[in-house]
């Protein structure tokens, strides 16, 4: 009498390799990319490819941070995230006042720190689900703990969206102002700015009265602002 022993299903047989390999994609993947893009430009990003899908097209051009005029850096920190400098990733007070306004019936708004909206551009897709946004906070951790925060400011500064299919803050200020971000002054850069939470339906260059009035708040804020030595934060 012979007896035949089944092996089970292939997953059962592969269970740690499964587990390595997960591991592998959940902890290996994000921390090499996040190595590599603090020394190396991401070359392009999801939602970029989601524009051109979308018939958007794809204008960038990648530069330094000093190739940045500190107007710009100080108008995104004063209205993204006054905290940019002083917190590791999370302002957990504006995560609280998001709670409270969701528990209210209201949009989670406001909560997302530029290192927050850095992670998610480099490595996610739009969308404000609660699964994306754990990944966002994961993946904040890496960025936090592995570049200084003048390498998540410029980087934020070159992917971030300015209008359909713009991204960065060289082309949008050649489109919008006809001169390179450098020589931005404090009024275009608050109107860049401005268009920030709404780019495909604000325009810095037509601004609306809403996005003038809003960029005369953020300039005035961004007067406040003092940048570090490095040009970002201390």
């Amino acid at each position: 009498m012979s007896l035949t022993l089944h092996p089970g299903p292939w997953w059962q047989r592969n269970r740690r390799r499964l587990v390595v390999g997960a591991l592998g994609l959940l902890i290996g993947l994000p921390l090499a990319l996040a190595l590599l893009f603090r020394i190396v430009p991401p070359p392009v990003t999801p939602l970029m490819l989601l524009r051109v899908v979308e018939g958007y097209g794809l204008d960038k051009t990648w530069r330094s941070l000093d190739q940045i005029s500190p107007h710009l850096r100080r108008a995104v920190i004063a209205s993204e995230d006054a905290k940019f400098c002083t917190h590791w990733g999370f302002d957990w007070d504006a995560i609280d006042n998001a709670i409270d306004r969701y528990e209210d019936g209201g949009k989670v708004l406001g909560a997302s720190t530029i290192s927050m909206q850095t992670a998610k551009n480099v490595f996610l897709w739009p969308g404000r689900t609660f699964v994306r946004k754990g990944a966002e906070a994961y993946l904040t951790l890496y960025l936090e703990g592995l570049w200084p925060k003048r390498r998540i400011l410029e980087v934020y500064l070159n992917i971030a969206e300015f209008g359909p299919g713009l991204y960065g803050a060289e082309a949008a200020s050649l489109r919008f102002f006809g001169k390179p971000a450098a020589l931005l002054t404090p009024r275009e850069a608050a109107l860049l700015t401005a268009v920030l939470p709404a780019p495909l339906d604000r325009s810095a260059a037509r601004p609306s009265a809403a996005v003038s009035r809003r960029a005369g708040l953020i300039a005035a804020r961004a007067a406040q602002i003092r940048l570090g030595r490095d040009g970002a934060c201390d």
